[in-house]
């Protein structure tokens, strides 16, 4: 599993001029939503089991910034480990009004940070899936995942594919080896390291502004959805489809100076065409100005040629 470390762009947070102001009210909020140190329920479906009435709505789940009921096709982003939702959603303001973007926000950050983080894959799946089934049978949608997002991308396609008979028009996959492959069953597992390790670690691969790893209470805020989400990808196991279960174009980017990942291996789900972009940069690259219109760019031209022939 690749590196995880930016967890948010420090203009989508406090200045560090802000930082002793919002300290003690955020630490409030984090430690009313630790999660609770009783097992895990053997059903994962059950254990967040509520009834109809009593569903989160979808804009707990999913940030909009652009609503476009005529829009075309939908582009559903899942976030980074320990990401919000907040750096794709700002997709929609590049993107033409034919697509929309719906940016997942996980449980343990952002307007969530009440919430428990989840302990496993399916109940991402669950979760996600529950609130816009709908939306995935209304019209066509595409999926876009870096790194612990291509990992949630990968099991929310097979899921749907299998439980509902759905699938993607398109799949982007970026900074991941495939779930399934020898590469990332033989990376290291970094959510077994010890606080002040993982803190040396997230510092080491860069990414997040060095003001607040250098603050001991506030980096205690961010790093633990980070961590939840590195668990999960750690107990993630998925077999090699022996025969590719979709037929949508899969398309993946990585950079060049990021640790090697396995991309040839997502071949092996689809039938569809296949292509690998190498850019330039390290595990973030994607977060670079021009490596960011690249990956718009080629999401805008590959979207609508799928459009065109979807109708």
């Amino acid at each position: 599993m690749p590196a995880e470390g930016c967890l948010f762009k420090a203009a989508e947070y406090p200045t560090t001029r802000l930082l002793p102001r919002v300290l003690k009210r955020a630490a409030r909020r984090l430690c009313s939503g630790r999660r609770s140190t009783q097992p895990a329920p053997s059903q994962s479906t059950k254990s967040h089991e509520l009834p109809p009435c009593l569903l989160p709505g979808m804009d707990k789940i999913i940030t909009c910034f652009n609503k476009c009921p005529d829009a075309s096709v939908r582009l559903i982003c899942f976030p980074w480990a320990g990401g919000g939702s907040i750096h794709y959603a700002r997709w929609a303001k590049a993107l033409n009004s034919s697509i929309e973007v719906y940016s997942v926000r996980l449980p343990g950050r952002e307007g969530r940070t009440k919430e428990p983080c989840w302990q496993n894959m399916q109940e991402i799946v669950d979760e996600v899936t529950g609130v816009i089934l709908p939306q995935l049978k209304e019209k066509p949608f595409a999926l876009f995942g870096h790194s612990f997002g291509a990992m949630t991308c990968f099991a929310f396609a097979e899921h749907v594919k299998k439980v509902y008979n759905l699938e993607p028009i398109h799949m982007f996959l970026s900074g991941a080896s495939a779930p399934y492959s020898e590469m990332r069953l033989q990376a290291p597992k970094r959510s077994n390291l010890s606080d002040q390790e993982f803190l040396m670690w997230v510092t080491s691969i860069g990414g997040t502004p060095p003001e607040i790893l250098a603050n001991a209470e506030l980096a205690k805020l961010f790093l633990p959805a980070l961590k939840a989400d590195l668990c999960v990808v750690d107990n993630y196991r998925c077999n090699k489809p022996s025969t590719p279960f979709l037929s949508c174009p899969v398309s993946c980017f990585d950079g060049k100076d990021d640790a090697p990942h396995d991309l040839q291996a997502w071949k092996n789900m689809t039938s569809g065409d296949f292509t690998v972009q190498m850019l330039p940069g390290s595990h973030f690259y994607l977060k670079e100005a021009a490596n960011e219109k690249y990956i718009l760019d080629h999401i805008t031209k590959h979207l609508e040629t799928a459009e065109m022939d979807y109708l």
